[in-house]
């Protein structure tokens, strides 16, 4: 069997009488690449909040590699945070810091390598996201495809288990959009991290997907691969995949 990373029980969170997460049950695999589907509005984002302790739930259970996290308090929160790192919608980057600063700053804040050993880990990082060269580059001067990569390279800098992934396409065109999916593939083939993606791009995520958790009115209604999700005879999941015309979807008639 393998190892789940993230275990996720009868999770429940509302915001004033709107309930958002209605029960949400939901295993993570470790070193593989889960994405969480869903309609915009429906709670990824809240879902993602909790996993990384941003948000405490009103009731249920959030286990982080044998812990339970609900129940800490912010020092044993800032313990566990450090499995992860994070890629923002927006990449967050610094604006006032060129590339290469950008990306020391989490190793300056967390660790005390010296500047030569920090060096050595930001051009490695810098190379695995195609942006060797680009170091003194201020974030304005950049694409938006090249602030997504990097804000990957900053993510990975501190070598975390798990990587979270808040809409990592967005405001970006299809092709380079495709390319950052690819990247974040490539990455985490070869560095077997486990990633956690939400997304409304449903066309990329099935592309890069090990598993896919389709969240619906506040629960994970399916969880499988992308295949079974595509196979799925669930109408809820069926009117979503057809709306979103992904090909291949053989459960219903979308012609």
């Amino acid at each position: 069997m393998d190892a789940i990373a993230v275990i996720i029980r009868d999770l429940h969170k509302s915001f004033g009488s709107q309930k958002v997460l209605d029960g949400i049950d939901l295993e993570v695999e470790t070193g593989k690449i889960t994405v969480i589907i869903g309609k915009s509005g429906g709670g990824k984002s809240v879902l993602l909040k909790h996993i990384i302790g941003l948000l405490k739930p009103d009731s249920g259970e959030i286990w982080i590699d044998g812990t339970e996290i609900t129940h800490l308090k912010e020092k044993g929160l800032n313990v566990v945070r450090k499995k992860f790192g994070m890629l923002f919608q927006e990449a967050a980057l610094f604006d006032s810091m060129n590339v290469y600063e950008n990306v020391a700053f989490p190793l300056r804040e967390h660790t005390r390598l010296t500047e030569k050993e920090i060096e050595r880990i930001v051009v490695e990082r810098l190379s695995q996201v195609g942006l060797s060269g680009f170091a003194g580059k201020m974030p304005g001067e950049l694409s938006g495809g090249m602030k997504k990569r990097v804000g990957l390279a900053r993510a990975l800098v501190l070598d975390p288990d798990m990587i979270l992934f808040d809409e990592p396409t967005s405001a970006l065109d299809p092709i380079i959009s495709l390319t950052i999916l690819d990247l974040i593939k490539e990455t985490q083939l070869n560095l077997r991290k486990t990633y956690i993606v939400i997304s409304h791009d449903i066309l990329g995520m099935f592309r890069i997907a090990d598993k896919v958790a389709m969240l619906y009115d506040g629960r994970i209604i399916e969880h499988g691969t992308p295949l079974e999700i595509r196979s799925s005879t669930r109408e809820e999941t069926r009117e979503f995949l057809n709306a979103t015309k992904i090909p291949g979807f053989t459960g219903g008639d979308h012609e």
